[in-house]
């Protein structure tokens, strides 16, 4: 059966819902067009750009009538760059976005019925990021240009500043292209594998005010360091740690295995709440921390610690949820995978003075059972897993040991939907999600989630 439109056509539409990556959705006799930049319950006429057996895609050429919630974007670059989707739908239409998207697809892949809270937002929702890694390249005429990708290329949009990074990165991207010449280090170019400069990646500490500035490189050697080092601090007179990373392989991903420091400190602290972190050029660490301390003081409050509990933290990563949960704990075991970040979990547990930590690297599936069989069972079990959700085998661990309470922090309301059923299906019940708005302006949103063990299981 063909499409009910063709390419080229000109159609008025009603868009009825945004995708996950922020493009408008309107239905032609049941055929999906995704028309980049329309907003629900809007009518545009569009021009159909691309037809497929499914579903087709639609720029617009005319806002018949605008949703209530349009705005202007405050972005220059709003309509180039992928790092934002949702600058043209104001602050509070983004929130009633998020929330019903929770709901709808809790429904929808979970047939989960309980309730989706309001949003918790931020007051102010600019400028928030504590970390930018900027690529930078040259154009044809041989001048460095600065910036973040075009979506879903690797085509530069070079921009002087951007409203959701802090001044010290506005400072670096502006001026750091236009000393690059004269300190005399050419930036990277992609394609022919030359030059030297291909990030830079600015942290900043919200509590202590420390910035680092990390310099990706394709070789540790360029007798351009201290000129380097010099320009960095003159354009960022605050900063504290100034770092080299190598990367000399073929690759888009943005850091090799190799970092030395160059000038200043190793890490930088910051603190979420009363806890204290250290944070090295490649820690992860959340880029908002204004709202990780919503999330994890969400967290703490879904795990209802009264001070006897032992509690395992999966997917722990440096141990910023561990340390959190801690504070009222009896016991907090945590496990993850990569082994340099338990070292820093380790590291910053000693920071704070904790000694009711225990952090170990490997597999939760294999790990957190062997605790079991050791007598370490857990009251309270946490999951902070990536994009893709927990792993099948964690999930089975999980109703295998059957802890009082689990509380699943989620990144990803889809693969939450997903395993909140199967540990439904297996005893559980869900009291209640709570979104975070972690990522204003993205179609991004975190979810916390707390499960009760129903009696008799």
């Amino acid at each position: 059966m063909s499409a009910p439109v063709k390419k080229n056509d000109r159609l008025t539409v009603y868009i009825e819902d945004l995708t996950h990556d922020g493009n408008g959705v309107a239905k032609v006799d049941g055929y999906p067009l995704f028309i980049q930049e329309a907003l629900p319950n809007e009518t545009a006429e569009v021009h159909v750009l691309k037809t497929l057996k499914n579903y087709g895609f639609a720029k617009v050429v005319d806002i018949l009538k605008p949703s209530p919630d349009r705005v202007e974007a405050p972005c220059a670059y709003f309509k180039q760059c992928g790092g934002c989707q949702l600058q043209h739908l104001s602050y509070e239409g983004q929130l009633k976005w998020k929330e019903n998207m929770v709901r709808n697809v809790m429904q929808r892949i979970g047939k989960i019925d309980a309730p989706v809270l309001p949003v918790k937002g931020m007051k102010e929702p600019w400028h928030y990021r504590n970390k930018a890694q900027i690529p930078f390249s040259s154009n044809e005429a041989g001048q460095a240009i600065a910036g973040f990708y075009k979506t879903k290329t690797h085509s530069i949009v070079d921009m002087e500043r951007c409203l959701i990074q802090t001044g010290e990165a506005d400072a670096i991207l502006a001026g750091l292209k236009k000393e690059l010449a004269a300190i005399g280090i050419r930036p990277y170019n992609e394609q022919t594998h030359e030059g030297m400069l291909r990030h830079v990646v600015i942290r900043k500490a919200r509590a202590t005010g420390e910035v680092m500035v990390v310099l990706v490189t394709k070789k540790k050697k360029f007798p351009q360091k201290e000129a380097a080092v010099a320009t960095i601090q003159k354009l960022v007179p605050n900063v504290t740690s100034i770092m080299q990373n190598v990367n000399s392989d073929k690759t888009n991903v943005i850091f090799g295995d190799e970092t030395v420091n160059l000038w200043g400190k190793d890490v930088i602290i910051d603190t979420i709440g009363d806890v204290r972190f250290e944070i090295s050029a490649r820690s992860f660490y959340q880029v908002n921390p204004e709202q990780t301390e919503v999330l994890y003081k969400q967290a703490l409050d879904y795990a209802d610690l009264q001070g006897d509990e032992r509690v395992i933290d999966a997917y722990c990563g440096i141990g910023t949820i561990s340390l959190f949960l801690a504070q009222k704990a009896k016991a907090v075991m945590g496990v993850e995978i990569v082994p340099q970040a338990i070292e820093d979990a380790k590291r910053n547990a000693e920071l704070n003075g904790f000694t009711n930590t225990y952090f170990e690297a490997g597999p939760a599936e294999e790990v957190i059972p062997r605790w079991y069989k050791e007598g370490k069972e857990a009251d309270v079990l946490v999951v902070d897993p990536p994009r893709k959700g927990c792993d099948e085998a964690l999930l089975k661990t999980i109703l295998e040991q059957r802890p009082k309470r689990v509380v699943y922090v989620s990144c990803n309301p889809g693969t939450l939907a997903r395993d909140l059923r199967i540990l439904e299906d297996g005893g559980y019940q869900t009291q209640e999600i709570q979104p975070v708005d972690m990522f204003p302006h993205s179609t991004h949103v975190e979810c916390v989630s707390q499960l009760i063990l129903k009696e008799g299981n």
